[in-house]
């Protein structure tokens, strides 16, 4: 029998199937209409096998990585990439604030490379697997064509909101289905096929997914790294294997910073990015990735660095991108090569060690590590704001929703970055992560840390008042920029903003929005132990213990950060403005903390304020300090004269002076909107503008790492507008027509009411049951492809409100 001729009777097979399934009371009712809509689909299946990059991966990506990109996915089905899908589902949740015990890891072509491999860790399929490989057990077997098809026979409404029996919230309850349970599932559950609580697929995207799938899910073939990525890779790895001590040493303190960034070759296509891996093959011989929960995590006797292609597509939440180019090498060489410095001996991996970056990369010059961090400050703050681990709510839910940070300039005789001092405090600064993942004590090992914090910083104390115990060590406001990095002139990251969303968060080159509560001034400690508290040492598959104490001891950085900004200000000012800052919970925590900066606090450093709001003072010295690298000016967010926009003809302008007013709205009638909203303004005399409303939610404290809501001072929400788009999880998207920006901004200062927010939305806004949906939402992730080609990524719509 030919193939084709078994292909027809596998699609008669189907159809017979698809019918009978109609008269089945164990599964939702099928229309013969939707019966003959698969039966032609597969009728028309064209002969050569359908291309996943070209025709199913857009798909994927448009309509399916949005909810399903990272370890919060739904199941942890992973459809970024065709491993992923693959790979399957699981009942496991990664995101477990409450768990006794560390889970095992489950990062995708980390933890384990094969099919079966998955199968044994839990994960079961959503393809067809068994040895049939034909249309009808294509599909039968297949989850992901049930899940598809369920949403075609109870399509969602196409206005108004969502039905209650859909639940949209983030941590909801997941029901992950089989196969064999998938009728059962169908009849509870019949309004949750996919997307999920999203607008229907396409006709056309419906039925290439439906083939694809009866044609056994082709995959793709494998990447192919580009000429200018392979010439750059052969000689970085050349690079980092040199056999040395001093470059061993230098190679495994690049890889412990770099090992999440998504590195892209100067000159290589945009899109193409790699991973820093520890790999058991040699340069020449295919990766060989060694699979540690940690970056310092003993890799074995014997293993290369290598760079891996990162295949999967790109989702905004957890791309963090850092070029590597001739230039870059170079800078390495003057950091950590050319300075006379000796590696008598190679650290080992123990766990007591290895946590410490103080202790194991002691040799290397203190200069040369922080200059290191301040060249690409913004990506190592993006790194645990952002992040392999998507979620970032322990991390997040110690931070203000906005705030600004600066850096200390990296001057050889400040006492942060003397290896004398350092030495002395390798104790103290010692992190939780060197007690593993399984501890159960909390309180006792917050107290140890604790302890260990203040040790340190009295010993900082103890330099500062030795420098400022006399008059004439008083600082000029002005004179004291002098300790503040200003990126030499050139460099952006010498000022960044970030904007905390929930349990997400986005960073900013520059001074975005309007001046903050509070702001941070890090320097070489402060940033090498948020990197190593936050990002190489967390585990997102750690226990409770190890997660909460994460938290608290980042509670220990927040103030260490805030406390040397207030430094820069009046001495009789800064009770009050700590005071300020902190409230309720929030401030019983920070009394424990406060007898280790007494010194510090009490110490004179500063002078000649001329005004009666010194915290407002700064800011604008800061802005004068920096110029260019603060950022372009913030007229819409931050005045500083009568007329912050001018009104001229320009459409953005005018855009600019409406938005304005939004960015003006205080108080608790803005607990009605989204954390983060996209406009998408019609301009037919131009491109269309886009623009983000993000909301500043104030708090009475923030100390819970569960609770946040419920410590809400909705009287301090404040909006900040930004041109462009901020954020990787938008909460709603609004489009409106450039003729309607001025009733649309009235409309927005008008709401007083839910209601009203409601109505506003039926007039600007898109929920999820909109036909316009889709449409959308691809308007919004092709603008950032345009206008960030390399740091653009796929926008996550698990936060979508149902509004």
């Amino acid at each position: 029998m030919s193939n084709r001729n078994k292909r027809s009777l596998g699609i008669l097979s189907v159809f017979l199937l698809i019918l009978i399934l109609g008269g089945c009371t164990t599964k939702p009712s099928v229309t013969r209409d939707q019966a003959t809509v698969d039966y032609d689909l597969l009728l028309d299946m064209p002969e050569e096998d359908i291309s996943y990059n070209d025709v199913i991966r857009p798909i994927f990506d448009k309509r399916c990585v949005v909810c399903h990109g990272c370890y919060d996915a739904p199941c942890q089905l992973k459809l970024s990439s065709f491993e992923g899908l693959q790979r399957g589902a699981s009942k496991t949740q990664v995101y477990d604030g409450a768990r006794f015990r560390a889970i095992e890891p489950s990062r995708l072509n980390i933890d384990a490379k094969t099919v079966e491999e998955w199968r044994e860790r839990g994960f079961h399929s959503v393809l067809n697997e068994s040895i049939e490989d034909e249309a009808k057990n294509n599909l039968d077997n297949s989850v992901l064509y049930q899940m598809l098809r369920l949403k075609q026979l109870h399509p969602q409404p196409r206005v108004g909101m969502i039905s209650d029996d859909v639940d949209v919230s983030l941590n909801r309850k997941q029901v992950c289905t089989s196969a064999d349970n998938f009728a059962e599932f169908a009849s509870q559950h019949p309004l949750w096929g996919m997307p999920y609580a999203m607008p229907n697929l396409s006709n056309n995207e419906y039925g290439l997914l439906v083939q694809w799938i009866a044609q056994g899910t082709p995959g793709p073939e494998p990447a192919k790294s580009s000429e200018e990525a392979l010439q750059q890779i052969e000689r970085w790895e050349w690079f980092l294997n040199d056999t040395s001590l001093k470059q061993q040493l230098v190679s495994r303190y690049l890889y412990e910073h770099l090992f999440q960034a998504h590195i892209h070759f100067e000159g290589s296509p945009d899109r193409e990015f790699y991973r820093l891996v520890r790999s058991t093959t040699p340069s020449g011989q295919p990766v060989v990735e060694i699979p540690t929960v940690r970056p310092y995590d003993d890799p074995g006797a014997t293993f290369y660095y290598r760079l891996l292609r990162y295949d999967a597509s790109i989702v905004a939440k957890d791309h963090v991108v850092y070029v590597w180019s001739d230039q870059r090498m170079q800078r390495y060489r003057e950091l950590f090569i050319e300075p006379d410095y000796v590696v008598a001996e190679l650290p080992g991996f123990d766990r007591q060690v290895a946590s410490n970056p103080f202790r194991v990369f002691a040799p290397i010059p203190p200069i040369s590590r922080y200059e290191f961090l301040l060249d690409d400050a913004r990506f190592f703050i993006e790194g645990f704001i952002k992040g392999p681990v998507c979620r970032g709510q322990i991390a997040l839910n110690v931070i203000e929703d906005q705030f600004w940070v600066f850096f200390t300039r990296p001057r050889p005789q400040a006492v942060t970055l003397q290896t004398e001092f350092l030495e002395a405090s390798l104790d103290y600064l010692n992190l939780p992560a060197e007690r593993g993942d399984n501890s159960i004590r909390v309180l006792s090992t917050w107290r140890t840390y604790l302890a260990l914090q203040k040790e340190y910083l009295a010993s900082k104390d103890v330099f500062l008042k030795g420098h400022f115990d006399n008059e004439e060590a008083v600082l000029d406001i002005s004179d004291a920029m002098d300790y503040i990095w200003n990126g030499d002139g050139k460099n952006p990251n010498a000022a960044l903003t970030v904007f905390r969303h929930y349990d997400s968060a986005s960073v900013s080159y520059g001074l975005v929005g309007d001046y903050p509560e509070t702001a941070w001034v890090i320097d070489y400690p402060l940033l090498e132990r948020i990197h190593y508290l936050l990002v190489a040492g967390f585990n997102v598959f750690g226990n409770v213990t190890h997660q909460l104490t994460t938290r608290l001891y980042m509670d220990f950085l927040r103030m260490e950060a805030e406390n040397q900004f207030l430094l820069f200000t009046p001495v009789d000012q800064r009770e009050r403005i700590r005071d300020s800052w902190y409230a309720g919970m929030q401030k019983k925590v920070e009394r424990e903390f406060k007898d280790a900066q007494q010194v510090v606090m009490a110490l004179d450093t500063v002078d000649g304020y001329e005004t009666d709001d010194p915290q407002r003072e700064l800011y604008q010295t800061l802005e004068d300090h920096l110029g260019a690298m603060a950022g372009p000016s913030d007229t819409i967010n931050r005045c500083r004269t009568d007329d912050c926009v001018n009104r001229d003809t320009s459409v953005e302008r005018r855009i600019d002076g409406a938005m304005q007013r939004i960015a003006g709205m205080r108080g608790e009638i803005l607990s009605v909107f989204p954390d983060v909203s996209f406009i998408r303004v019609r301009n037919e005399g131009g491109d269309d503008l886009a623009y983000t409303v993000i909301l500043n939610k104030g708090y009475a404290n923030i100390t819970s790492m569960f609770q946040n809501e419920d410590r809400r001072d909705r009287s301090q929400d404040t909006l900040t507008v930004v041109k462009g788009l901020e954020g990787s999880y938008p909460n709603f998207f609004f489009d409106l027509d450039i003729q309607q920006v001025d009733a649309f901004v009235a409309r927005f200062e008008s709401i007083r009411t839910r209601g009203e927010y409601e109505k506003f939305v039926g007039l600007y806004g898109l929920r999820r049951t909109n036909t316009g949906f889709w449409s959308i939402s691809d308007w919004f992730q092709n603008w950032a492809r345009e206008y960030q080609p390399k740091r653009a990524g796929i926008f996550d719509l698990n936060r979508y409100r149902n509004r």
